[in-house]
C-alpha cells in the first residue's frame, strides 16, 4: 500500500475503529490473502443504489420512474464510482499481486469502482446507513456540477469521445436508424458508430437522450475489447 490509510480517511470525513476491515476492503483477490474485498463490494453495491435512489427520489420529486431510473444508473455504475474513487485516489492504496500492479491495476475502472463499493460496504458494517449516506451524498454533490439527465449523460459521450480519440484517433458517429410514433410520442432509435463499425444502438424519446444511451453502451463495449 502505497499511502498511510489515515489521509484517506480524512478524505473521507470517517476514521475506522476497525483497521482490519478496511485493509480488507482495499485487498484485491489476486493479492493472495484468505479475505479480499469481493464480499464488501457486493454490500457497497447494495448499500448504495438504496443511498442514491433515495438522495434521487427526494431531489427529484416530479421526474418519473424512467428518468429517475437512468440518472441512478448513471451515478450507480463503473463510470460513476470509478470517478469518485479516483477522487479518493483508491488506487494508491489498493493491495495488488505484482502480476496485477504491473498490468496497470491501479488504473483500471473495474478495480477502482469495486474498491470504491467496498469501502462504503466497509463503512456501513461499521457505522451505519446514514454514515455511509453523509460520506457518499457529499463526494457526489461535491464532484458533480450539476446532477441531472442531461448533465450526467452529456459525461458518457465526452467520455466515449476522448476514448476513441486516443484509442483510433476519431470521433463516434451517431446515426438514426429509425423513428416511430405521433411526434408528440416519437422514439428515436439511434446508433453509435466508430469507423463504420456499428457498437451499440439505443432507443430514447428524443435523439439526444437514446446517443447518450448509446454512448454508454459503446464505452462498455469499448473496454471490455480491450480487457
Amino acid at each position: 500500500m502505497n499511502k498511510n490509510i489515515e489521509i484517506l480517511e480524512k478524505q473521507l470525513g470517517y476514521t475506522f475503529e476497525n483497521r482490519e476491515l478496511i485493509v480488507e476492503a482495499l485487498t484485491h483477490k489476486s493479492y493472495k490473502k484468505s479475505y479480499d474485498n469481493e464480499r464488501l463490494e457486493f454490500l457497497g453495491d447494495a448499500v448504495m443504489d438504496l443511498i442514491v435512489g433515495e438522495y434521487l427520489f427526494k431531489k427529484f420529486n416530479k421526474s418519473d420512474e424512467g428518468q429517475l431510473s437512468k440518472i441512478r444508473a448513471s451515478l450507480v455504475s463503473e463510470t460513476g464510482f470509478t470517478k469518485l474513487a479516483k477522487i479518493l485516489k483508491l488506487g494508491d492504496y489498493l493491495l495488488l499481486s505484482n502480476a496485477e500492479e504491473n498490468n496497470g491495476g491501479r488504473e483500471k475502472s473495474s478495480l477502482l469502482s469495486n474498491a470504491f463499493e467496498s469501502v462504503m460496504g466497509a463503512i456501513y458494517l461499521e457505522a451505519g446507513l446514514k454514515k455511509v449516506e453523509e460520506i457518499a451524498i457529499k463526494l457526489i454533490e461535491d464532484n458533480y456540477q450539476d446532477i441531472s439527465l442531461d448533465s450526467l449523460f452529456r459525461d458518457f459521450k465526452t467520455t466515449l469521445q476522448e476514448l476513441t480519440q486516443a484509442r483510433y484517433g476519431v470521433t463516434p458517429e451517431y446515426r438514426v436508424l429509425s423513428s416511430r410514433g405521433p411526434d408528440h410520442l416519437k422514439e428515436f432509435e439511434v446508433g453509435v458508430f466508430v469507423q463504420d463499425k456499428e457498437y451499440a444502438r439505443a432507443s430514447g424519446k428524443s435523439k439526444k437522450i437514446a446517443q447518450q444511451i448509446a454512448a454508454e453502451v459503446a464505452l462498455h463495449v469499448l473496454k471490455k475489447d480491450k480487457a
